[in-house]
């Protein structure tokens, strides 16, 4: 896909990779419509797009929420004239061990709620905007790119059961989509980041930033822009399909 003129769904974009991505999709001609919670991050997203001579506009939407998916992504087409192409970057951690206990005795166990929450955002939210994104797409006949974020974390991680479970599933999804909406023109890929630098890592302590870049081979953090370049892959490329791209620094080998 040429990015001129098109118009990219990303959420999440208010901050952090999704706002990454918005400036580097603007940067080949993209109008980006962003979806998040935060207002003010928001607002400073869109100008940061603009600065780059394409149209971009913000909606406050729960991506859990169906009514305010559907809502959302019915605006979002009639602002724009059509959607062709969705990052599903919206995501939030509730870390914790499933049981934890010591010499036998249960201190404390992952609450339902903290695993709910994490499913309600991380897969749900995904299966819902990538519906909605799919919809229109079929409905207006373009030849649409959905992009699903994943994480290596998707095949089980230490006081991560609820996020690896949403990760897991994101990818099942991509799979899955691929394979059905390839006949409507749509292509579906994921991606699998591992650590990457952002305002969190940088508020870590030294030490345990320092054991992280050591457990790569390339020793060091991933920077947002590479997990921008690889979104951007998947939608120039137009026979990549029903993959995920790991882009962890080979950790996970």
């Amino acid at each position: 896909m040429n990015l001129e003129n098109k118009t990219i769904v990303i959420t999440g974009g208010g901050q952090g990779l999704g706002r990454t991505m918005a400036i580097d999709f603007a940067k080949s001609g993209a109008n980006i419509a962003l979806i998040d919670l935060n207002e003010a991050l928001l607002q400073e997203t869109v100008k940061l797009v603009e600065q780059n001579g394409t149209k971009a506009k913000y909606y406050l939407a729960n991506v859990s929420i169906e009514d305010e998916v559907e809502h959302t992504f019915k605006q979002i087409n009639d602002d724009f004239n059509g959607i062709d192409g969705l990052i599903n970057n919206a995501g939030i951690l509730r870390d914790g061990m499933f049981v934890k206990a010591k010499d036998g005795v249960v201190s404390k166990k992952m609450s339902l709620a903290q695993f709910q929450s994490v499913i309600d955002v991380n897969l749900t939210g995904v299966f819902l905007c990538g519906r909605e994104a799919a919809v229109h797409m079929i409905e207006s006949g373009r030849q649409g790119v959905i992009v699903n974020m994943s994480s290596i974390a998707r095949g089980g991680n230490i006081g991560q059961t609820n996020y690896s479970a949403a990760k897991g599933g994101v990818v099942a999804m991509t799979t899955t989509w691929a394979r059905e909406l390839g006949r409507h023109g749509i292509r579906v890929g994921a991606i699998a980041p591992g650590v990457i630098r952002t305002a969190m890592t940088d508020a870590m302590k030294p030490e345990m930033r320092d054991r992280l870049e050591k457990m790569k081979p390339v020793g060091r953090l991933g920077e947002a822009e590479e997990i921008a370049h690889t979104a951007k892959y998947i939608f120039e490329n137009e026979f990549f399909t029903g993959r995920v791209i790991e882009v962890d620094g080979g950790l996970a080998m």
